[in-house]
């Protein structure tokens, strides 16, 4: 291999093994596993073995090739943020043709599958989220390497997606019939920007009415369950002014400057913040950007910031830390310039995802350890930011778990993902849907 290729084989290679070692960090607990209370162990042992729960299992494993190609097929629709509406639409078809009693593209591109329950009295959701993170131009065509699938956004989620809709083939090719409602659901806006407006709008007066439990699929693997919500605050700051000549408008007062200020006195006083006895809180100056040319005094001048903490008085504190700063910032450098008029702050927040915390005792969280050691698995339980931040954070009973198999390289060009005994999510997802749902009598 050249030496070109090499350094970027190994960035690759770093940039990949760096997000995975950051995903675990937010999303486990110091791999401390957890075992459910007998009277759950037994619940969904009881389910696991009624006879129509096995031929739905068996239903699952038969079905691998039908899921592979329906992982496939989504994976190679792009669906970049804020442009999801082609795979929607895919999707759309697929719940309908597997057999959903109704299907609907809502509001703001979420779609949503429901199959209705002998009462209804209840809603349960099985959701994975549509979106990709990469731009629109991506080439996102599976590469095949023996058994592994290369391609942006294969495990991140559409794995997901697979598995959602198989779980609905399974019920439905076996006339499982549920007491509740459930609503099978791909997402849009869980990664970046998209600041989880698809499930936002599915809380919202515009959605499809009360949900009672929420089971998002993301990640992959099994022994990961998701119960506490990590949220975040993000901000593009902009300091803007008159600009002008590097020489000849010497004097101004300068938007770089102001930014330089802002992001020091931050992160010093984050730092000691974070530092601080107490629940984790994260912080990160993640863009930057400003300026026309090295001799021009630039006209503005931003930052794109983040922070993160499951404690939302963390969140808080860290932000007023932000909001001191920018604003220290601009009134030194305004004193500091000899002419011109003032520069000026805009502060925008482009993110908010609220966090929670549900009590590893709530039968549902219960429900989902029992459901996974099922398989002979440890279940962990842990923190991160998905799709169940919003559920969570209202006090409705929510979880995320893995979509089974193996994967590597999240957020990456080179993602891959590898059907390892990746039937066994999806069974897992089927029973925790059931014991939620309940079967009809």
């Amino acid at each position: 291999m050249n030496k070109p290729l090499l350094k970027a084989a190994l960035l690759l290679a770093i940039s990949s093994s760096t997000q995975l070692s950051f995903a675990q960090e937010e999303s486990s607990e110091a791999k401390k596993t957890y075992t459910a209370g007998k009277q759950y162990i037994q619940q969904i042992s009881s389910i696991a073995n009624k006879p129509t729960v096995k031929k739905a299992f068996q239903t699952i494993v038969d079905l691998q090739p039908e899921t592979l190609a329906d992982h496939i097929l989504l994976t190679e629709i792009p669906a970049p943020p804020y442009k999801e509406m082609e795979r929607a639409k895919k999707y759309a078809e697929m719940l309908k043709a597997a057999g959903a009693d109704s299907v609907w593209i809502d509001n703001v591109g979420n779609v949503i599958a429901k199959r209705k329950g002998k009462t209804g009295k209840k809603t349960v959701v099985l959701e994975g989220h549509l979106d990709t993170v990469f731009p629109e131009g991506t080439d996102v065509k599976i590469k095949h390497r023996g058994d592994t699938l290369y391609a942006p956004g294969v495990a991140d989620d559409t794995r997901a997606l697979a598995v959602v809709l198989t779980v609905l083939k399974a019920v439905e090719k076996n006339s499982i019939e549920t007491d509740a409602d459930v609503l099978f659901i791909g997402a849009v806006g869980e990664e970046g920007q998209g600041d989880l407006r698809g499930v936002k709008n599915l809380f919202s007066a515009q959605g499809p009415g009360k949900i009672d439990t929420y089971i998002a699929v993301d990640g992959t693997g099994m022994n990961g369950i998701v119960h506490r919500g990590l949220g975040s605050h993000r901000y593009r700051i902009t300091f803007k002014g008159l600009g002008g000549h590097s020489s000849g408008a010497f004097g101004l007062a300068n938007p770089h400057n102001a930014l330089g200020r802002a992001i020091n006195y931050w992160v010093l006083e984050a730092d000691k913040f974070s530092r601080l006895p107490g629940v984790r809180v994260t912080y990160n100056v993640g863009v930057i950007g400003g300026g026309t040319s090295v001799n021009s005094i630039p006209f503005e001048s931003w930052m794109e910031v983040d922070m993160r903490s499951e404690s939302p008085e963390r969140v808080t504190g860290i932000d007023k830390l932000l909001q001191q700063a920018v604003q220290r910032a601009l009134k030194e450098e305004n004193q500091m310039k000899r002419l011109g008029p003032d520069l000026t702050v805009d502060v925008k927040m482009v993110g908010d995802r609220p966090s929670g915390v549900e009590d590893p005792a709530i039968p549902f969280v219960q429900r989902a350890i029992a459901a996974t050691s099922y398989f002979k698995v440890s279940p962990s339980l842990g923190v991160s930011s998905t799709n169940a931040n919003i559920p969570i954070s209202k006090g409705i009973p929510a979880v995320t778990i893995g979509s089974g198999g193996k994967s590597g390289g999240a957020h990456a060009l080179g993602e891959w993902f590898l059907d390892d005994k990746g039937y066994e999510a999806t069974q897992r997802a089927l029973l925790l849907l059931l014991a939620e749902a309940g079967l009809a009598k």
